[in-house]
């Protein structure tokens, strides 16, 4: 990307997060709103919502469950958690934290808070054009590649799919959540570990990973 795209595209997402933050559109949803840095990427990670810390945080993926997703791309990409944060554009279905479910943990967003959010993303495919979508998540995912399907089916492998208009290569990862024991057990620890392999040799992230070795834009 070059440095007149690049600036470009910041000024494209800034203007776009500005109008993001002042959005108060679903009355369960707790603000603040939350997204990552304006950052011009090929490659865009797509997480569920914020959690309960990353309101007063200021940023997507802060507490536990973030540790173990950088933990991850650090062992497989060789990209700590900054140089992920500086790198990657990071956005999610939702951008307000939920609230609690009645059974206890995240309450998932539901499909009007989905569609109230979705226009943001669209606005921000088309600003980045990404290539690759790092969908963590069931919903992530889902809303992604438009089907539902079980995780055995997809982490660890590549699949195609057309998103907000752009033909993207999306890389599927089980969410890191601690409640959640999918990633801990056969078959999802092997299947992480293939899609961690995967998402190390695709293009668009080793052009990020070289970039950010080398200190210049992706």
């Amino acid at each position: 990307m070059s440095v007149l795209v690049e600036a470009s595209t910041r000024r494209a997402l800034r203007m776009l997060h500005a109008e993001l933050d002042a959005c108060s559109a679903c009355e369960r949803m707790k603000g603040p709103v939350v997204h990552g840095p304006p950052v011009a990427s090929p490659v865009l990670l797509l997480g569920q919502a914020p959690g309960p810390h990353e309101g007063a945080l200021g940023r997507p993926f802060a507490w536990t469950a973030g540790r173990t997703m950088f933990r991850w791309f650090e062992a497989a990409l060789g990209l700590d958690e900054a140089a992920f944060r500086a790198r990657v554009y990071m956005a999610a279905v939702a951008r307000c934290f939920p609230g609690k479910a009645s059974g206890g943990g995240d309450r998932r967003p539901d499909a009007q808070e989905i569609a109230r959010c979705e226009p943001w993303l669209a606005r921000e495919a088309r600003i980045l054009q990404p290539e690759l979508v790092i969908a963590v998540g069931t919903l992530a995912i889902e809303r992604v590649l438009g089907v539902k399907s079980p995780l055995a089916d997809v982490v660890g492998t590549t699949l195609r799919a057309r998103w907000h208009g752009c033909d993207v290569d999306v890389v599927a990862l089980p969410h890191p959540s601690g409640a959640s024991p999918w990633h801990k057990v056969e078959p999802g620890r092997a299947l992480l570990a293939r899609a961690l392999d995967v998402l190390a040799g695709h293009p668009a992230m080793r052009r990020v990973i070289d970039a950010a070795r080398a200190g210049v834009p992706a």
